[in-house]
């Protein structure tokens, strides 16, 4: 049995830019591409939709006119070679809404839910690519067995082109920064 019957020939090939430009959302749906290559995410699960939709609706709602918040589309981190994310929770500038691809210079906060099987890339690879492309705040819920979720956050050091650690909730967040959102994640 070859490569080719177990998966189609793109998956062992780099992708450009150009080339998944012209994909379809269909095509683009569930997939990340990191260095090129296209790496499938399995469905998320529907506590970790609902996490990832609650806390998009909050910070949407405290965001005011000059920022969104929504889930589930790419963010370009870089052309060459091509890496998009697909963030479970981006603050973007409103102003950007009609612009494809949404870059890092247009973001403002992403937020991941650390699922089973995404717990290195979450809390180590998209860390490092996040910070590498100037995202000013990355946030991590983890999912923790009590059912209360843990939430990390983390604010960009432009200078080091790192982030440091910010503030930590356990189930309700209430925070000013980087813009005043209270929601309570353990509710759900």
């Amino acid at each position: 049995m070859t490569a080719e019957m177990v998966a189609p020939a793109w998956m062992h090939t780099q992708i450009s830019a150009e080339q998944y430009d012209s994909w379809s959302e269909e095509q683009c749906a569930g997939i990340e591409i990191v260095d090129g290559m296209v790496v499938v995410s399995p469905s998320a699960s529907k506590r970790h939709k609902r996490l990832a939709r609650v806390l998009a609706n909050a910070l949407d709602a405290a965001a005011g006119p000059d920022w969104n918040a929504d889930t589930d589309f790419d963010v370009r981190l870089q052309d060459v070679p091509l890496t998009n994310r697909r963030p479970d929770v981006v603050v973007y500038r409103s102003e950007t809404i009609d612009l494809a691809p949404t870059r890092p210079e247009h973001v403002l906060l992403v937020a991941e839910v650390v699922s089973p099987g995404s717990e290195t890339t979450d809390r180590v690879v998209k860390v490092d690519q996040y910070a590498r492309a100037g995202i000013p705040f990355y946030w991590r819920i983890e999912q923790a067995a009590t059912g209360v979720p843990i939430v990390y956050t983390y604010v960009l050091d432009p200078a080091t082109r790192a982030y440091r650690d910010g503030e930590m909730f356990t189930g309700a967040i209430g925070t000013a920064v980087p813009f005043s959102v209270s929601v309570d994640l353990g509710a759900i």
